[in-house]
């Protein structure tokens, strides 16, 4: 059955529906997810702020599919994006990554105490 969700507590409906037809106990859900079992009740209840790589965990755990229906005329854009996240994962330039790992070494001069 798909359904649309409009808010984080019609989300959290969904996972409590779920949850419970499959016989399985908030703690046994968290656990199996990585996450905690308040984190798993906020999302059941509806918190707005949950984080949603953890709200996917417990999604994938329950067998639940997270599918967005994306507008047409967004396709082309999306595919474009995917390429260049798969040629830059993280979306870090390489100048970024040489820069930072430079800053986090300790200086020559502070070796040497001057």
């Amino acid at each position: 059955m798909q359904i649309t969700i409009h808010s984080v507590p019609d989300l959290g409906l969904v996972v409590r529906s779920v949850r419970r037809t499959s016989d399985v106990r908030l703690d046994d859900l968290a656990a199996t997810a990585g996450v905690s079992k308040q984190f798993a009740a906020d999302v059941e209840h509806g918190k707005p702020t949950v984080q949603l790589g953890r709200v996917l965990k417990l999604l994938s755990e329950l067998g639940v599919l997270f599918i967005v229906d994306v507008p047409r005329e967004a396709e082309r854009e999306l595919a474009a994006l995917r390429l260049k996240e798969l040629k830059n994962p993280g979306g870090k330039r390489a100048s970024e990554v040489a820069d930072r790992k430079t800053r986090s070494k300790p200086s020559d001069s502070k070796k040497d105490g001057t």
